[in-house]
C-alpha cells in the first residue's frame, strides 16, 4: 500500500528522529513524489519502492538509506549525500547528481539512463550490471568502483577517473 506524505510530515519524522523519539525512519512504498526535501537528514532511512519522482533532494543526507527499487526519475540529487546508501534496482533516470556523493553505494543494477553524473564522486561505487546509457560522468570520481557489465553505451566520460585510476579522455 502506498502512502501519500506531505514535506511537512516527513520533516516531522525526521525531527522526531533527531530528537531520539522514533529510531528509524521507515518509508518504504510512499508517495514523496515532488516533495521539496532538499537538506533532510534522511539518514538509514527505510524508503524501499518509495516514489521519490522528481522530487528534490539537493544537500539531502541519504547515506546508508536503503532505496532498493525506488523510483528517482528526475530527482535533484545535487551534492546529496549517499555514501553506502543501497539503490539495488532502483530508477534513477534523468536524475541529476551533479557533485553527489556515492561512496561505497550499492547500485547493482540500478538504472540510470541520462542521469547526470557530473563530478560525481563514487569511489568505491558498486554499478555491476547499472544501466548507465547516455549518462554524462563528466569528471566522475570512479576509482575503485565496480562497473562490471554495466551499459555505459552513449555515456560522457571526459575527464573522468576510472575504476584502474587512470584518467579517461
Amino acid at each position: 500500500m502506498t502512502t501519500r506524505l506531505t514535506r511537512e510530515q516527513v520533516l516531522d519524522l525526521c525531527a522526531s528522529r533527531d530528537a531520539g523519539e522514533i529510531v528509524e525512519l521507515w518509508l518504504n512504498n510512499a508517495d514523496l513524489s515532488g516533495l521539496d526535501l532538499a537538506e533532510c537528514d534522511l539518514r538509514g532511512a527505510r524508503l524501499r519502492e518509495a516514489n521519490l519522482s522528481a522530487t528534490n533532494l539537493q544537500k539531502a543526507n541519504l547515506s546508508q538509506a536503503d532505496l532498493r527499487m525506488a523510483n528517482l526519475t528526475l530527482a535533484d540529487l545535487r551534492n546529496a549525500h549517499l555514501y553506502e546508501a543501497s539503490l539495488p534496482g532502483a530508477d534513477l533516470t534523468d536524475a541529476n547528481l551533479t557533485f553527489a556523493y556515492l561512496g561505497r553505494a550499492d547500485l547493482t543494477g540500478a538504472k540510470l539512463v541520462g542521469a547526470n553524473l557530473t563530478m560525481v564522486d563514487a569511489r568505491k561505487a558498486n554499478f555491476s550490471l547499472a544501466d548507465l546509457r547516455h549518462a554524462n560522468l563528466r569528471e566522475a570520481k570512479l576509482h575503485g568502483a565496480n562497473l562490471e557489465v554495466a551499459d555505459l553505451t552513449g555515456a560522457k566520460l571526459v575527464g573522468a577517473i576510472m575504476p584502474d585510476g587512470s584518467k579517461h579522455e
